[in-house]
C-alpha cells in the first residue's frame, strides 16, 4: 500500500505506527450548510481510501469530525432565525443521507467538536504552560514563532505565511502568523466558561484535540481537501506537536485536489455552486459517485456540466447490463486482483474503473464483487414482482411479438417500466435490469 505524501511530496509505503492496525483521521464538514460536489469529492475519496485500507491491513481506526461550532455555522444560525442546536442537528441530518446516497461508509468514530470541549481547553492549558500560546484581550493565540517548524505542510515563504488570505489580521498578536486557540463570545453567542474566560474554540483546535482523544500523539494517516494545507493542517501540525511534544502528528497526510466547474473553481459568486441535490432529480447517486472517482484524486476534478455525469452514466449503464446478463450470483468471488493492486498504488481510480469496464466487457464473474469495492451496486432497490414473475411477464411479451401483437408487446414492456424493472432485446434475448 503506497499513498503521497504531501508533507515529503512524494509516494511512500503505509507503514502503520502500531502493528497490525491503521488510524486514519480526516477532516469533516462544517455542519452550516448542504455540502457542495467538491466537499462531496473528498468524502467518497477518503471513503475509498477507507476500503482498500480494510482490504490490505487487518484493523482500521478511522476519525472523521463533525465541526458543529464555527462562525460560519453562528452567522448561518442568525440568518435563518434558527437555535445553533437546530441548525447543526438539521445540517448534519441532511449530510449524513447524503453520504448514505453516496454509499460512503461510516467512519469508525464521528465525534462532534461540542462533545470535546473539556479536551480543547486542557490542550491550550498545556500550550500556555509550555510557552506556545498567550492570553491578549480575551482571546487565547498559539505563537507560531515559538515552533520552529511552523508551516513545513505548505513550506511557504514566510511572506506567503503572513500575508495568507485565510490569517486574520488582529491588533493583539504578538506576531501576524499567530493563530486563535479560544476566542470570547459575546451576547447570546454560543460558549463555555474556561480559564480565559467564556468563550469558543479555534476551528484548527478542534481537530487537532478530537484527533489526538481518539488516535494518541501521533498516527497514521490524516486526510482532507487541498485547500485545507494552509492555514489549518499547518496549524494543526504546530499545536499538537507543541502540545504532546512530538516531532510529527501524522506520518503520511493525504490531499484531492480541487473539483472545477469548467475549469473554475466552484463558488457561490460565480453561480456555478453544486450540491448533489441538484443532481439528483435525473441521476443516480451512484451514477454521481462513479463520476467522482473518474479522477485521479490528488488532480483537480473539471467538472463539465452534462457531458461529465453523462460520461459517468454510459459507464454505469454498461457495467449494470453485464451484471444482468450474468446476474448477481457471484458472491463468492474474490474482488478483482488488479482492481486491488490498482487502489492500493496512491488510490488510482481511474485505472480500478477502466478494469472495471473490461471486467463487464469480459463478462467475468468478479464484476460483481470489484463494483462493490469500489461503492457501486451496493443497493439492491426494492420491487415488487419476484424474479419468477417478471420472467412470466418477459415470456408473455416474447408470444406476443411472436404473433405481431407489438401493442401487447409495448404494453407489457411498460408496464415493467412501471415496476422499476428496465428490458433490453439482445440478439439472443431479453434481458432485464432494476432501473
Amino acid at each position: 500500500m503506497r499513498l503521497y505524501n504531501t508533507i515529503h511530496k512524494k509516494i511512500e509505503p503505509v507503514s502503520p505506527i502500531e502493528p497490525d492496525i491503521i488510524k486514519m483521521y480526516v477532516c469533516g464538514p462544517t455542519v452550516y450548510g448542504d455540502i457542495h460536489l467538491g466537499n462531496a469529492r473528498a468524502f467518497v475519496v477518503f471513503d475509498q481510501l477507507y476500503r482498500i485500507l480494510l482490504h490490505s491491513f487487518k484493523r482500521v481506526l478511522y476519525v472523521r469530525n463533525i465541526t458543529d461550532v464555527d462562525d460560519k455555522i453562528i452567522h448561518a444560525a442568525k440568518e435563518k432565525h434558527m437555535s445553533i442546536d437546530d441548525l447543526t442537528t438539521k445540517t448534519n441530518a441532511r449530510f449524513q443521507e447524503a453520504m448514505d446516497l453516496l454509499n460512503v461508509l461510516p467512519p469508525t468514530v464521528q465525534p462532534k467538536a461540542t462533545q470535546h470541549i473539556e479536551q480543547m481547553i486542557h490542550m491550550i492549558v498545556t500550550l500556555i504552560e509550555k510557552g506556545h500560546a498567550y492570553v491578549e484581550q480575551g482571546h487565547v493565540l498559539f505563537s507560531t514563532p515559538s515552533y520552529d517548524n511552523y508551516g513545513c505542510l505548505s513550506q511557504k515563504s514566510l511572506d506567503d505565511l503572513i500575508s495568507g488570505a485565510r490569517v486574520e489580521v488582529a491588533p493583539y498578536k504578538k506576531d501576524p502568523r499567530d493563530f486563535v486557540l479560544w476566542k470570547p463570545s459575546q451576547g447570546d453567542d454560543i460558549g463555555w466558561d474556561s480559564p480565559f474566560g467564556f468563550g469558543r474554540p479555534g476551528w484548527h483546535l478542534e481537530c487537532s484535540a478530537m484527533s489526538h482523544h481518539y488516535l494518541g500523539n501521533t498516527f497514521d494517516i490524516h486526510g482532507g481537501g487541498i485547500d485545507l494545507i494552509f492555514p489549518h493542517h499547518d496549524n494543526e501540525i504546530a499545536q499538537s506537536c507543541c502540545a504532546f511534544s512530538v516531532p510529527q502528528m501524522a506520518s503520511i497526510w493525504v490531499h484531492n485536489g480541487h473539483l472545477m466547474v469548467n475549469h473554475q473553481k466552484m463558488s457561490k459568486s460565480l453561480g456555478n455552486f453544486i450540491t448533489i441535490w441538484d443532481l439528483l432529480d435525473r441521476y443516480d447517486c451512484e451514477v454521481i459517485r462513479l463520476a467522482l472517482l473518474m479522477t485521479h484524486y490528488r488532480h483537480p476534478l473539471n467538472w463539465q456540466y452534462e457531458s461529465t455525469i453523462e460520461q459517468a452514466q454510459n459507464i454505469y449503464d454498461k457495467i449494470k447490463r453485464s451484471l444482468d446478463y450474468i446476474g448477481h450470483a457471484n458472491k463468492d468471488e474474490d474482488v478483482d486482483a488488479d482492481i486491488i493492486s490498482y487502489l492500493q498504488d496512491d488510490l488510482n481510480t481511474p485505472l480500478a474503473i477502466q478494469r472495471l469496464i473490461h471486467l463487464s466487457q469480459e463478462k467475468a464473474p468478479s464484476l460483481f464483487k470489484s463494483a462493490q469495492f469500489l461503492g457501486l451496486f451496493c443497493k439492491k432497490k426494492v420491487i415488487s414482482l419476484s424474479d419468477q414473475e417478471i420472467e412470466s411477464w418477459i415470456h408473455k411479451r416474447k408470444d406476443a411479438k411472436m404473433v405481431k401483437n407489438f401493442q401487447e408487446a409495448d404494453r407489457i414492456r411498460t408496464f415493467l417500466k412501471d415496476q422499476g424493472v428496465i428490458l433490453e432485446d439482445t440478439k439472443d434475448q431479453t434481458i432485464w435490469y432494476v432501473s
